[in-house]
């Protein structure tokens, strides 16, 4: 089963492959971030470099419909707005800029080569095999740091169900469907007792992604007042890609 079933243009009914973390009847925002992409390059237009996700209220597992618009056209740059609702409501709206492709010397990227992936995939099971939806319809691999210690890590990870029933997953939401992820992978506090759960996402390339693993590398920090921001290295097998940044709302969970 696919993590979405197709309704209609722009309509999708969410399948339990998307469900988050926090509650089994809500999403996790990777494969929202991933749908938004999905009908973003539904638009024609230029490849997409910066992508700022807003949570304005936790989607459903249900169905969702998703409306996109050309903010600004252009032959070099664009910017495309994406808004994904449930029920007639407004939850999540994406800011797409996309820019021409162009050749362009390349410059060393500023961190060290990307971590090589596992070659086979029963070298060993994921840590969220038994987990909540989203994690059994994804594969994770720790190369540093680990899910039962707080702190920051470096893991790998691949989809394992189409996004789209029917639709092969493209690179860029396969990197959507895990650039959200920084803040679960590197907690800084224990899950059991903390709610960390990001207000927004803010994923920015400097070329396009490939592949089928992506790998982030996180660290989450938390401040004295109730916030908190993770921030993450993404890589493809072929090295570094861009970042994503999550700006967090931290609370205990007996005051949610």
């Amino acid at each position: 089963m696919a993590m979405y079933l197709p309704l209609g243009p722009g309509r999708y009914e969410a399948t339990e492959h998307t469900q988050g973390p926090w509650d089994p009847g809500q999403q996790h925002l990777g494969p929202v971030t991933a749908l938004l992409v999905h009908e973003i390059e539904r638009t024609p237009g230029l490849p997409l470099a910066k992508l700022a996700v807003d949570v304005f209220a936790p989607v459903p597992v249900g169905e969702v419909a998703v409306h996109t618009e050309v903010i600004r056209d252009g032959k070099r740059v664009q910017c495309v707005a994406a808004s994904l609702s449930a029920g007639g409501r407004e939850l999540v709206r994406g800011t797409a800029w996309r820019i021409r492709h162009g050749e362009t010397p390349a410059t060393p990227a500023n961190c060290v080569p990307a971590p090589v992936p596992p070659r086979n995939p029963m070298e060993g099971p994921s840590w969220l095999t038994h987990g909540f939806g989203y994690g059994k319809a994804t594969d994770w691999r720790f190369v540093k740091g680990s899910p039962s210690e707080a702190g920051p890590a470096i893991a790998w990870g691949r989809v394992q169900v189409p996004l789209v029933a029917g639709e092969e997953i493209t690179p860029l939401e396969r990197l959507a469907v895990f650039a959200d992820s920084g803040n679960g992978i590197s907690h800084a506090l224990d899950f059991g007792s903390y709610l960390f759960v990001n207000v927004d996402l803010t994923i920015s390339l400097f070329r396009a992604p490939v592949g089928e693993w992506i790998c982030l590398d996180a660290a989450t920090t938390i401040g004295p007042s109730g916030r908190g921001l993770a921030h993450s290295t993404i890589f493809d097998e072929s090295g570094e890609v861009g970042t994503a940044i999550q700006t967090l709302f931290v609370a205990p969970r007996s005051a949610r």
